[in-house]
């Protein structure tokens, strides 16, 4: 029986796969069981922040699974605290709680904001707004907050005290502001929703307006944080820092950890037993965190990653059949003039490109570690795809 058949016969088809069996990785390049290489434009859909099995990351991991690999949360270890303390003196946030995903970081943050209202005013402010076209997570409370009805189908009835704006109207957004909000859930770049960098004139008025009503502000940056746009957070282009902020994806490099950052007003909001995750800050994850950190912040690390965004953008913008460039940093959307974007990743794999797809665009989430020579061998790939 073949890798498929048997993938296929024991697992619940609940995603619609690529026919290529994964079997091997390093750097920025990886192989199929077959002995196929590809180069990879899409990093596990951004987690592989540091490409495939990065030395050092691996070295970090191996020595922390060989020393401890999981600990309750009732007891401490060095590798959480460590790790804590690089990631609020890199975010410059308070405090953290560790998870294991985007969608259970978001589920913390969601836990935050209606704690930190009912704390200072009672019941019944507990509205969160989230806008259309989000993308929050596969939890019934996440998925009850993402802005998109293509989601909503079957799970029925959802979660009550989340309400939709429409991105970058600022008059949806006052019209919606009500006393019952406790807090305002955004990404900066719609990532799922198609790559798409919210208006700052937007994002001003939200913080703006949340601030005079003493409304939090929860940025969701699974996908944009960690560096993926080239500033750690994705808020720092706007010039902003939200009272809570949320990351997963990337932090690891490819293991699971989601961490909800918080500032200093809210850092006492959870007491004991208000939240807990049996695998979040698991020291494994931590290990490959803290090795991840340490290089996103290596001097001149984040230029790179903005100089290779235009590198990219710059080769793609003389392509014939590229109408439209999104996003920022690693973080790239392609608007397509005729083409479908499933088809043009399909080709790619073909041909041995490993791309993603956002609504109707190609969208680009290379590992941050990327070399140029490996972006000519992809782009050559890709943008002889798009000009079949």
């Amino acid at each position: 029986m073949s890798t498929i058949d048997k993938f296929n016969e024991h697992i619940m088809q609940s995603y619609g796969r690529y026919p290529m069996v994964m079997e091997q990785g390093q750097g920025r390049r990886c192989k199929d069981e077959d002995g196929k290489e590809y180069i990879d434009f899409g990093s596990g859909i951004g987690t592989n922040s540091l490409g495939y099995c990065d030395e050092k990351w691996a070295d970090a991991v191996c020595a922390q699974v060989r020393t401890l690999q999981h600990n309750s949360n009732y007891y401490y270890t060095a590798v959480q605290a460590d790790f804590a303390a690089k990631l609020c003196e890199t975010s410059g946030y308070s405090r953290i709680f560790f998870g294991n995903s985007g969608a259970e970081a978001n589920e913390c943050a969601i836990k935050v904001a209606r704690k930190y209202s009912f704390d200072k005013y009672g019941k019944g402010r507990h509205t969160i707004i989230t806008l259309v076209n989000s993308f929050h997570g596969r939890t019934m409370a996440t998925l009850s907050a993402t802005g998109q009805d293509v989601f909503h189908n079957y799970f029925f009835p959802f979660l009550e005290g989340f309400v939709n704006v429409t991105a970058n109207d600022i008059a949806d957004l006052e019209a919606k502001l009500d006393d019952t909000v406790c807090a305002v859930m955004l990404e900066y770049i719609q990532g799922e929703g198609g790559v798409n960098a919210l208006d700052k004139d937007f994002v001003d008025a939200v913080y703006r307006l949340c601030g005079e009503k003493d409304i939090l502000v929860i940025a969701d940056e699974v996908q944009t944080g960690v560096g993926r746009t080239g500033k750690f957070l994705a808020g720092d282009w706007f010039g902003k820092k939200a009272d809570i902020t949320t990351l997963a994806k990337g932090i690891a490099g490819g293991l699971p950890m989601g961490a909800c950052l918080v500032n200093e007003k809210l850092s006492g909001v959870f007491t004991p037993g208000t939240h807990g995750s049996t695998f979040g800050g698991n020291p494994v994850a931590c290990a490959g965190g803290l090795a991840v950190l340490d290089r996103v912040n290596t001097p001149g690390f984040l230029d790179e990653v903005c100089k290779k965004a235009e590198y990219i953008k710059n080769a793609l913008s003389a392509c014939s059949e590229v109408t439209g460039i999104s996003g920022m940093g690693l973080m790239i959307g392609i608007s397509l003039k005729s083409k479908k974007a499933g088809d043009i990743a399909k080709k790619c794999l073909e041909k041995g490109l490993l791309v993603l797809t956002a609504k109707d665009k190609v969208r680009l989430l290379p590992p941050l570690t990327i070399d140029y020579s490996e972006l000519d061998d992809g782009l050559r790939i890709l943008i002889d795809v798009l000009e079949e």
